[in-house]
């Protein structure tokens, strides 16, 4: 008994999906602007309603329900976006500094040791001692806990003394210099 109510409810929402998917995808599309995400944002909307297929199809207006559905994955989307480029951003932006006659192998040998780090050691490491964020900051940055950003930072910094041979506590001003623009560079990325 309980295959007959589960097939017809199967048959009832294959309907659904046929006749709404093209106008849901459409509808994600004008929301987020983005053609390649609208079909994603209207199957993961029909994949959310299946789940919860029994209260869908007794509502009124099972379509309503459907685009209300779109529009809150297109604004969490949205946020998603949104928050990326803030980060971005901050990551980006430092005060312009320029670096007369740097110590080329010093350059050299700093960049070696940061890319031998653990990715999160080393962009705690940078944006801490290269861009002189604070800890909050960092960690807003890279979306971990500033309680994450203290102990990785730590921990890189005792890994890149070991690796750079310094004891005299050096090891953040070159980092420092190494990751300073040279002048006539413009600061931040390349463009």
């Amino acid at each position: 008994m309980g295959t007959v109510v589960d097939d017809a409810a199967s048959v009832e929402f294959h309907a659904f999906f046929e006749r709404h998917y093209a106008e849901l995808s459409r509808l994600a599309h004008m929301l987020t602007g983005e053609a390649d995400a609208a079909d994603d944002l209207a199957a993961d909307a029909l994949l959310a309603l299946w789940h919860r297929w029994d209260r869908v199809r007794a509502a009124d207006h099972p379509v309503a329900y459907a685009r209300g559905v779109v529009a809150n994955l297109a604004r969490t989307r949205i946020r998603s976006a949104v928050r990326e480029r803030r980060r971005i951003a901050l990551f980006w932006s430092h005060r312009e500094e320029k670096t007369e006659n740097p110590d080329i192998a010093g350059v050299v040998d700093v960049q070696g040791a940061l890319r031998r780090l653990p990715f999160r050691k080393r962009a705690c490491v940078v944006l801490r001692h290269a861009f002189d964020l604070s800890e909050k900051d960092t960690a807003l940055a890279l979306g971990i806990s500033v309680g994450t950003v203290k102990s990785q930072t730590s921990k890189g910094m005792a890994e890149l003394r070991r690796l750079l041979g310094d004891s005299q506590g050096a090891v953040p001003q070159r980092v420092h210099a190494a990751m300073a623009p040279r002048a006539g560079e413009s600061g931040g990325r390349n463009r």
